[in-house]
């Protein structure tokens, strides 16, 4: 019954700092938001910092579970289709799954506040995105998928534009689909480019 209500806690923390920001939350409403009074809340965490911090902690394991991470690498694609396939996934669920959507949120507005938040905000908008690639990249290329090149300038090049467009669906929703389309679009692109010849006339 704890675990429940401290997990019901963070959840709701989530929202609220998604929405108005660290600052702009107070233990009073989170507390009225859950049917508790502030001491129910406390019982829990001994302040809106240790809420926090829980949170961040939560946000990095599912992130790492449900997405990846350098402790959590994706497979490498057997095709350049694979790859179309595998970067489609991924966006779709980060750009659909209302955790990860909130998560992003809190991260850009607290990266300016917070050390933890600003390192997490580049390790997920920017280097954890290259070290996975680069990771993919590299297979991909021992497997002879890609061409012979700079595994993590590639992966820079390619994930640059669809982060991009990950935070134009935050910013503007009703551009989701629009954006995933030109994520598939451009990774078609990307292959025809970077492919190996012979995948590419296979494909």
């Amino acid at each position: 019954m704890a675990n429940d209500t401290k997990e019901k806690i963070l959840e709701a923390a989530l929202e609220m700092f998604s929405l108005n920001g660290y600052a702009g939350t107070n233990i009073r409403e989170l507390s009225a938001s859950l049917g508790l009074v502030k001491s129910g809340v406390y019982k829990h965490y001994e302040s809106k910092e240790a809420i926090w911090n829980a949170l961040l902690d939560q946000m990095i394991a599912y992130y790492g579970e449900h997405f990846g991470s350098a402790e959590h690498l994706p497979p490498v694609p057997d095709s350049l289709e694979g790859l179309v396939d595998m970067t489609m996934r991924m966006v779709n669920f980060t750009v659909h799954d209302e955790r990860i959507i909130m998560t992003r949120k809190v991260l850009t507005l607290e990266q300016y506040r917070d050390v933890r938040a600003r390192e997490l905000a580049t390790k997920h908008f920017l280097t954890g995105l290259t070290d996975m690639f680069t990771h993919v990249f590299t297979g991909m290329m021992e497997k002879a998928l890609l061409r012979k090149n700079d595994p993590r300038m590639l992966a820079f090049a390619y994930t640059a534009p669809i982060s991009a467009l990950i935070h134009l669906c935050d910013r503007e929703p009703e551009k989701t689909e629009e954006a995933t389309r030109q994520v598939e679009a451009f990774s078609r692109h990307f292959i025809k480019i970077y492919g190996a010849q012979g995948d590419v006339e296979r494909n």
